[in-house]
């Protein structure tokens, strides 16, 4: 047996650390100067940003695209470090996690085979490790150049449904910046959330493609932009540049963290003053979440879909919970699909995630009429009864105003005894339909024989009279809801009725 020259181990180092380097942006400072030059930041720069100093294990970096039989491996271990796919497990405000990115400036962040087989370990890995994961999803979908391996149609890859196998087994999150087509973007939509910046477009196609099935050509930047698919649910936070992104999503775990100590909160006595006098004026229902919940706790989803519900996550004395509220600024707050929609996705993501769910009630109902029907309401509001009714979560309900039929139910997961507890600011009425509407409903034959000069005077006597039947302390009477409260005690009876909770679960 021959000893080992003593300069073998030195050898060995010099020859790792040299490759290493290999995979760094410092190895390609041209392509960074270009990439910084567009306002961007690179996938290392974006993973180093977001994870604890230190903490980061790397996952394949040395993997190589799948292209040797067409170009020299010197060429590849250069241009294409990772395969276009960075990975591996780090801390996160010191929350163990997992973080993917792909790296757009090789190959254009494209997927490749290894690139595959690096995600396909990694998303596993993450399964069976229970890691939160962030994937910063930016690329242009799968790479046809890979020609080292057998391949024919690639579509046993793995990554897809190993990816969406992992809804509700860990909260995922992706990030979008740029383009973001075909397989990427099916990474991203499978996300339980999706944080985008304004300069990202979206979607299950590029450029290439549509044109390669003769549907058009297209500018990238007219296939899903932000704005398109902000107002149409896909993206569900919108924010400035990456470095917010980054900011953003931190935020988002840290509602996974559990009670903390209780934060600041504005003075609760302004909620008495909140709503109008008139209960038929709209008014927007967003400054009450912020006095609700402690200060800048409050992330708002997907405002610009069905901005007659607001849906936000945030914490009040401390508690990470869901919010969700009718907005009477849009359509008086009546439930339209896509708002029985998002209210769906959100409940169940809450469920999914943990998150007790508050609801904020002032709504007339579901949304009604043929206009209304065409855009498949029943399914949607079914759905949303549906969500509420299967939570497990805590869920506390608030009726600040306007409590009115089959969508205040669903707002309160079916039944005003379906959540934990039921309250009623002062000023509010339920009903099984509109006050006004009931009456004009039940006395249609008597107001038809009636003058006209008299007929809106009884109509507006006998909903006043219907008013006081219907107010929330005469609901209370009959024990319809559990309470009726001072507005300035919201925050700490929902508070107290969560804690009271806290140990129903597991």
């Amino acid at each position: 047996m021959t000893d080992a020259p003593d300069d073998a181990p030195a050898q060995g180092l010099t020859e790792l650390l040299a490759r290493r380097f290999l995979t760094t942006d410092e190895a390609r400072p041209e392509k960074v100067a270009r990439w910084h030059a567009r306002g961007r930041r690179t996938a290392r720069e974006n993973i180093a940003d977001l994870v604890d100093a230190g903490s980061f294990v790397e996952y394949g970096r040395f993997i190589t695209a799948a292209q040797e039989q067409r170009r020299p491996l010197a060429e590849l271990v250069v241009e294409a470090p990772a395969d276009g796919i960075v990975g591996g497990t780090a801390t996160i405000d010191g929350r163990p996690a997992a973080v993917l990115s792909y790296d757009y400036l090789v190959m254009a962040g494209t997927q490749g085979m290894r690139g595959h087989r690096k995600s396909d370990r990694l998303i596993e890995l993450i399964g069976r490790m229970g890691l939160p994961t962030v994937f910063f999803t930016e690329g242009g979908g799968g790479r046809p150049g890979d020609v080292d391996l057998p391949i024919v149609s690639a579509l046993d890859v793995g990554s897809f449904a190993l990816w969406g196998e992992l809804e509700g087994v860990v909260p995922r999150i992706a990030v979008v910046s740029g383009r973001c087509f075909a397989g990427n973007a099916v990474l991203a939509g499978c996300a339980d959330l999706r944080v985008a910046t304004p300069d990202a477009n979206l979607g299950m196609a590029g450029p290439a493609m549509i044109a390669g099935g003769g549907l058009g050509q297209y500018a990238a930047e007219e296939i899903g932009p932000v704005d398109e698919q902000a107002a149409n649910g896909v993206i569900d936070v919108v924010v400035d540049d990456e470095e917010e992104a980054v900011a953003v999503v931190r935020r988002l775990l840290g509602y996974l963290d559990g009670p903390t100590g209780s934060g600041a909160a504005e003075d609760q006595t302004t909620l008495r003053a909140m709503l109008p006098a008139n209960d038929r004026e709209a008014f927007d229902v967003r400054p009450v979440v912020e006095a609700l919940a402690d200060v800048d706790s409050v992330t708002w989803l997907r405002e610009a879909w069905a901005p007659e519900l607001v849906t936000a996550f945030a914490r009040v004395e401390g508690i990470p919970l869901g919010i969700v509220a009718n907005q009477s600024t849009h359509l008086a707050g009546a439930l339209t699909a896509d708002a029985s929609a998002k209210a769906a996705d959100f409940l169940e993501l809450c469920e999914r995630w943990g998150l007790p769910v508050v609801s904020l009630v002032d709504t007339p109902g579901f949304m009604v009429g043929p206009e209304a029907e065409r855009t498949g309401l029943v399914r949607q509001a079914a759905r949303m009864v549906s969500a509420g009714a299967r939570l497990s979560v805590p869920l506390v309900g608030v009726v600040l105003r306007r409590g009115y039929g089959l969508g205040a139910q669903a707002m309160l997961g079916g039944s005003t005894h379906r959540p934990l507890l039921t309250v009623a600011w002062p000023d509010a009425h339920l009903g099984p339909m509109g006050l006004e509407g009931a009456v004009r409903l039940a006395m249609a034959r008597e107001l038809a024989a009636l003058p006209e000069d008299e007929r809106e005077a009884t109509v507006a006597r006998h909903t006043a009279e219907l008013r006081t039947h219907a107010s929330a302390l005469n609901a209370a009477r009959v024990f319809e809801i559990d309470d009726v409260i001072d507005p300035a005690e919201t925050r700490t009876v929902v508070a107290a009725t969560l804690r009271a909770a806290a140990g129903r679960r597991g």
